[in-house]
């Protein structure tokens, strides 16, 4: 893992959410966290319909495999408007308000569906059921990243501030900040991340100048250990077309637009790290 020197804070992160969105100069801009990339495909559309009536009608894909809808209506404090914020909830796609922006969870897009070592996505799951369920990690930055690696290296690059990487079908390695931590079971992963999560709050402190990332931490979380056999893997980008497990839509700069979501078949779709949505084939549909 590429080393990272500490960065010096002079404010509070505040990276856009839904309910606290950028105020750019065409209006509110809204980020929406899709853990894992994974998104129900109705549960897409019916942000392209509200980017339609509330915004300027186009759903963008950021590098963190999030979602974003430009040109939103805010108030008189600069937070979303009522009726757009409501309109978002009802998409399903804002669990918690509260937990808003620090659903980061960056998975390899392919999980489940071919080739890695085991299937992530009971384990993106977990870990969004226990962030969502803790109301004091809704205090993580909104920049702090989690990257769940089945083992084909596809994330290397992208390792940040807590993750694992699939060492088999049953075990993973931790990834702490640039370092490695245990060897862990699968099952046993995502509450050790979150166990985690809550040391680098404790760690942090409070204030403008409080660290926003594991590596900015003043010492480690805990202490390196080796990386395990097979933790380094690495791989490149997921090609745009016809991958194994389906075919891989390269989103423009501006977006997508409600007739081409439309378009698309499956059930749920997986949004990708490299401004991409993975439309699994009929035979490779993510339960």
């Amino acid at each position: 893992m590429a080393t990272r020197a500490q960065t010096a804070r002079s404010r509070p992160d505040r990276c856009p959410g839904i309910v606290h969105p950028w105020p750019a100069d065409d209006g509110g801009l809204v980020r929406v966290r899709v853990p894992g990339g994974q998104v129900r495909l109705d549960a897409l559309r019916a942000l392209a319909a509200v980017a339609q009536e509330y915004g300027d009608g186009r759903v963008r894909v950021t590098g963190r495999a999030n979602l974003q809808v430009r040109a939103m209506p805010l108030d008189a404090d600069g937070l979303l408007a009522a009726p757009a914020l409501d309109a978002l909830e009802r998409t399903g796609l804002l669990p918690s308000r509260a937990h808003d922006r620090v659903r980061n969870v960056l998975a390899s897009p392919q999980t489940g569906l071919a080739g890695g070592r085991a299937d992530l996505r009971p384990v993106v799951a977990r870990l969004d059921d226990l962030l969502l369920a803790d109301a004091p990690l809704a205090a993580l930055p909104g920049r702090f990243l989690f990257t769940l690696d089945d083992g084909r290296g596809d994330l290397a690059d992208k390792h940040l501030d807590l993750g694992l990487v699939a060492l088999d079908d049953a075990r993973a390695q931790l990834c702490v900040g640039e370092a490695y931590g245990d060897v862990v079971a699968l099952a046993d992963a995502a509450d050790a991340l979150v166990e985690l999560a809550r040391s680098f709050l404790a760690t942090r402190g409070t204030g403008p100048q409080a660290p926003w990332h594991v590596p900015e931490l003043p010492e480690p979380l805990l202490a390196p250990v080796p990386p395990a056999p097979g933790a380094t893997v690495t791989s490149g980008p997921l090609p745009f077309g016809e991958v194994a497990g389906g075919h891989h839509v390269a989103v423009p700069e501006d977006g997508l637009d409600l007739p081409a979501i439309a378009s698309w078949t499956a059930a749920t779709v997986v949004v990708t790290p490299w401004h991409g949505v993975l439309i699994p084939s009929t035979s490779e549909e993510i339960s």
